[in-house]
């Protein structure tokens, strides 16, 4: 073989290389209604399956942010094999590596009702298949051999039945002694266990909403100022980043250099169905670029707001994304009191 002419070689990717895990992946039936009267008969408008599962949707939307250049997304975590097209179809046609293990058995549904009178969904999430620990076990070895120095990691979303509450503590200490960055979006007692784990076990950043932080610190936040504070004191086990995700008012970014308030205004209206998803893709996209912190803010508000416009996991186009940057408002903020 002809070695290639001075000059010619294939550039290096321009990021590192990012890896979602989804343990407890769902197709997404998304029924839409004009209005949801419970006891009654109801006339659906549209109905969507879709692959999902939280890992799932932050790949979707990363393949969509990503340019040519960029690594491509590398998806993994337990499917049923009798129901896995759904997942590959989907794969597929973002481009997004499929390194998922099949377990025998089919994928859980989860149903999503829109309801447009109100604007708001009701969740109606089934119970997953069950793994092996041989099933756990290939798992770990392909997010192992996925794993690089500088990579990141994203683990989302709940633990599968049979699986313990501190199942994600190992998985964090393994890929965090093999140099990745992670990401763990979860709750509950998978969270809870997450953070009394050792100090290197630690992930890099995690992404609550108010609800799922005030659960872990064990207390209802009175103000903005005690939801920093909470913060910090996960930032001091030695979590890096702390991102409290608050629906229609933004987000909340805390860390040891800064504490910020994102608003972005379009966040109150549209469906907000992987909204927080979409703002954890946007997290990923704006660290690999080692983006300072007000600019991690304003990406990943800007992903949540683009989803809006969006059912199931994709994005706009970069510019339709760039573009709602500047309507968020950012705010640093010290804790008083």
């Amino acid at each position: 073989m002809t070695a290639p002419a001075s000059g010619s070689a294939t550039p290096a990717p321009a990021g590192p290389s990012i890896v979602t895990v989804t343990l407890n992946p769902a197709i997404d039936h998304t029924i839409r209604l004009d209005e949801l009267v419970p006891g009654t008969v109801l006339r659906a408008r549209s109905s969507v399956r879709q692959a999902g599962g939280k890992g799932v949707n932050v790949a979707g939307c990363l393949a969509d942010w990503r340019r040519p250049e960029d690594p491509p997304i590398v998806a993994t975590g337990l499917v049923g094999g009798s129901n896995a097209a759904t997942f590959e179809d989907f794969l597929a046609s973002k481009g997004i590596i499929d390194r998922f293990v099949r377990i025998p058995g089919h994928t859980r549904n989860n149903i999503k009702l829109l309801d447009e009178a109100a604007g708001d969904t009701t969740d109606i999430n089934l119970p997953g298949l069950t793994p092996l620990p041989v099933h756990m076990a290939q798992l770990r070895a392909v997010v192992a051999s996925e794993t690089v120095p500088g990579g990141i990691v994203v683990l989302s979303g709940s633990l599968p039945p049979g699986v313990p509450a501190n199942g994600y503590v190992d998985m964090l200490a393994s890929l965090k002694r093999d140099g990745a960055r992670v990401i763990l979006d979860t709750a509950g007692p998978p969270l809870r266990e997450a953070l009394a784990g050792p100090a290197d076990s630690m992930p890099w950043a995690i992404k609550p909403n108010q609800e799922e932080l005030e659960d872990v610190v064990g207390e209802s936040f009175s103000d903005i100022n005690h939801m920093i504070r909470a913060a910090r004191s996960i930032c001091r086990r030695g979590v890096g980043l702390v991102v409290v995700s608050r629906g229609a008012e933004g987000a909340l970014y805390v860390s040891e250099r800064a504490v910020l308030l994102g608003l972005a205004p379009v966040l109150a209206v549209g469906v907000s169905v992987g909204a927080g998803d979409a703002l954890v893709a946007g997290l990923v996209a704006a660290l690999a670029e080692d983006a300072e912190p007000e600019h991690v803010a304003r990406l990943s508000l800007a992903f949540a707001a683009a989803k809006l416009a969006q059912i199931g996991p994709h994005l706009p186009n970069r510019e339709a994304v760039l573009s709602r940057m500047d309507a968020i408002k950012i705010e640093r903020r010290e804790v008083t009191g």
